[in-house]
């Protein structure tokens, strides 16, 4: 039985599944409100889907496979970005950006400020976790709650990770659901597949154009049941490639058809696509493929974060708000707001 009492004692020790863009907001602040934090990431490091990939050799470089860029509507996540990864590793991606219309018209894209990692996308979340408990290479597999109402976290290797107050979730749902599923916890991953919708997949394919594309857009949206998104990720700032690496994205509904297509075939199936939409003629010359299984929520989905009181777990990522970059810390930073408003974490030392 759940004594009532417990679930308004303040967090002292607290474990974060994932190291994305949401966990490591979440453990940020949560560190400066006197919080002992230690997140477990399945992958080499952290980074979620604002992920660079090393590029194939020769080439001396990585690409960005994930987020392509991000924008900044909340002063809360520039102040954010400012303060704890630094004006150094992140910065404006200036270019010509343009889409395809219905009627196959070629468009600009609406003004923005687009910003990226320098010299990866990733270097605002290596940035980011500098200096957090952050234990790479454990996925977690199940979680088991003492007498003591204290979480205990398996992973996969059989290793024990004890003594938390809360857990925070933040993988993408079909990998929470599974985990709150295996951990006995069938009513909350019941409760989160009612608010949240389905991820869909991406196939990512990054092409090298030895003597340039002569595309002449830095990145463009073509009306297209195969390619959702073109970018050279060359132009972007910080990048210093020989000849233009493009990345092409293709789109959620063909890739959720097709997850288990032989890379060669997604290969060359994004390439003609891009070279038909684009009106390119060079041709590459070295190729990566990467497989997204879950990359884009279907529509908005619940509003911000799920917080289940009584077992101490929350649930946050972008795809709780919108499936922006932004949007992983508006899920994260609004969780940590109503920690405080419940009185479970004292104020934050510093303004975000």
């Amino acid at each position: 039985m759940i004594d009532s009492r417990k679930s308004h004692t303040p967090l002292r020790q607290v474990a974060i599944v994932g190291s994305g863009l949401a966990g490591l907001v979440a453990a940020t602040e949560l560190r400066i409100a006197g919080v002992a934090v230690t997140l477990f990431e399945k992958s080499r490091g952290p980074g979620g889907r604002m992920a660079a990939k090393r590029l194939p050799a020769p080439a001396d470089g990585s690409a960005d496979i994930g987020a392509q860029y991000f924008t900044v509507r909340n002063p809360a996540f520039r102040q954010f970005l400012e303060q704890y990864a630094g004006n150094d590793c992140w910065g404006e991606w200036q270019g010509r950006f343009r889409y395809q219309d219905d009627q196959g018209s070629w468009q600009d894209m609406r003004p923005a400020q687009r910003f990226v990692g320098i010299p990866r996308m990733s270097a605002i979340t290596r940035a980011i976790s500098a200096g957090l408990d952050v234990r790479s290479g454990v996925r977690i597999a199940r979680l088991q709650r003492n007498d003591q109402e204290l979480w205990t976290l398996t992973d996969t290797e059989g290793g024990t990770h004890g003594g938390y107050d809360a857990v925070v979730l933040t993988p993408p749902p079909a990998q929470t659901d599974e985990l709150l599923t295996d951990s006995g916890l069938s009513e909350l991953a019941d409760d989160l597949n009612i608010r949240i919708s389905r991820m869909q997949a991406c196939w990512t394919v990054v092409v090298h154009f030895p003597q340039g594309s002569g595309a002449g857009v830095e990145g463009f949206m073509p009306n297209s049941s195969l390619l959702n998104w073109a970018a050279n990720n060359s132009s972007k700032p910080g990048r210093d490639d020989d000849g233009e690496w493009w990345v092409l994205h293709g789109d959620p509904d063909w890739s959720d058809a097709n997850t288990d297509m032989a890379p060669d075939q997604v290969r060359e199936t994004l390439l003609a696509e891009f070279l038909r939409c684009s009106g390119v003629t060079a041709q590459p010359d070295n190729f990566l493929v990467h497989r997204w299984l879950y990359a884009k929520p279907r529509a908005r989905t619940a509003q911000g974060h799920l917080w289940f009181a009584d077992q101490r777990i929350a649930v946050a990522g972008d795809w709780l708000d919108g499936g922006r970059v932004e949007g992983a810390f508006n899920s994260a930073a609004g969780l940590i707001s109503r920690l405080q408003a419940e009185g479970l974490i004292s104020d934050l030392a510093q303004p975000r």
